[in-house]
């Protein structure tokens, strides 16, 4: 298995390979975002992705604007640059906002 790829509990409903909606690029994002303070090798451990891809995932969204990098001592802390747009042409009239308020909800409960 690549190191990209994420395991979902489960085989696929459809017997293919399985994916998901959200890249790693949105998961490593969703994760700083719930935790400006979290390390990468946590960001590593909650997106499935080897700490070498978390950091280079960090590097493409710092250098698109999405994100901005600051250095205290040994620590590195990610802050979110809000107002930024989607990068695909068609969702590039919405911001990461919108993604980042709809994960940062509770989520449903189940009935």
């Amino acid at each position: 298995m690549n190191p990209e790829e994420v395991s979902l509990p489960g085989p696929p409903a459809s017997g293919r390979a399985g994916w998901t909606f959200l890249t790693n690029h949105g998961h490593v994002l969703l994760a700083v975002a719930s935790d400006p303070e979290i390390r990468v090798a946590d960001i590593a451990g909650r997106v499935g992705i080897t700490t070498r891809a978390a950091l280079q995932i960090l590097k493409d969204l710092e250098s698109g604007g999405y994100l901005r990098r600051t250095r205290v001592g040994r620590r590195t802390f990610y802050t979110i640059e809000p107002h930024q747009h989607f990068r695909h042409p068609t969702e590039a009239a919405r911001e990461i906002d919108g993604l980042i308020r709809l994960f940062s909800d509770p989520a449903p409960q189940e009935r």
